[in-house]
């Protein structure tokens, strides 16, 4: 029990470090925005200390599944951190900020390709937007999601070759999915498949569909301005960063399904053999001398 609180309150720490980053980091210039952001820090904090303090999960998913959570977690602070030591070196360079500046605009410039992510993101601006704004959405765009590429890959890694949850690992289903209801009617399998298959499309779709609803709303009502920067680091990181966590769910899912379905087979397999050894027994006891 002290091992789970303590735990927990490292978690809700760090998550609340995570969102005070921009915060701490970038020059002090709006008293309103900053109190908005340690508001909500607080309560992601508090929530998280609920969820990993207490025995069975509520909402989080893949709670006693390492490192899933953790790798999402590590993609959200790398974004998070990237973009704002890019937006910090505009005001106050330093050799980082300039590396990760270069870095970051030859990222964006690679990526951005026609029919590409990035290059919607940059049309999202409304008309007449500044040079350098381009070239800011630009960079922060093609940084968060090449990282939400690595991280991707590092999961799938983590899925196909270590086997992730691993073998030697009890994996319960009720614990680590407790949204998920498999009482709700159908087959658990075909509703886990079919839930895998809805978040990878989603996921995918959503970087391209994002900036296109965006840039259609801009004619009802006035969009964002990314002009402010942690507007423009939060803005990008959830572009990135949700799709690729319901990437990762999809094939995560689709992984409970598979390890489902082998065990399955396995669980028929030895009732057949079962059967088989009890016909073969009743078969002998018929032919047994009278």
């Amino acid at each position: 029990m002290i091992a789970r609180i303590s735990g927990a309150v490292m978690r809700a720490l760090l998550v609340a470090l995570v969102l005070l980053t921009p915060a701490l980091l970038l020059p002090a210039d709006q008293a309103d925005q900053s109190q908005i952001i340690v508001l909500v820090a607080l309560l992601a904090a508090l929530f998280t200390l609920i969820e990993y303090s207490a025995h069975f999960p509520s909402i989080v998913e893949f709670r006693d599944a390492p490192p899933f959570n953790r790798l999402r977690f590590l993609m959200l602070f790398v974004m998070v951190f990237l973009l704002t030591a890019i937006c910090r070196g505009k005001a106050e360079p330093t050799l980082l900020t300039n590396a990760l500046q270069s870095m970051g605009t030859i990222i964006g410039h690679a990526i951005d390709i026609p029919f590409s992510p990035v290059r919607l993101v940059v049309l999202m601006l409304p008309e007449g937007s500044s040079s350098a704004l381009v070239d800011s959405v630009r960079t922060a765009s093609g940084i968060a999601y090449l990282v939400s590429l690595v991280a991707m890959a590092c999961f799938i890694f983590l899925v196909r070759v270590l086997g992730w949850p691993g073998r030697k690992r009890v994996f319960n289903v009720w614990v680590n999915l407790p949204l998920f209801d498999p009482t709700a009617g159908g087959d658990v399998l075909d509703r886990l498949q079919r839930d895998a298959r809805l978040n990878i499309a989603l996921g995918f779709l959503l970087p391209f569909l994002i900036p296109a609803v965006v840039k259609m709303l801009s004619f009802l009502i006035d969009p964002i301005s990314l002009e402010n920067d942690q507007t423009l680091i939060w803005t990008m990181t959830a572009w990135a960063f949700l799709p690729a966590s319901m990437i990762m769910r999809g094939l995560a899912l689709h992984r409970v399904a598979d390890m489902i379905e082998d065990k399955r087979r396995r669980a028929y397999a030895s009732e057949g053999m079962m059967d088989n050894e009890e016909t073969r027994d009743e078969r002998e006891e018929a032919y047994q001398p009278v």
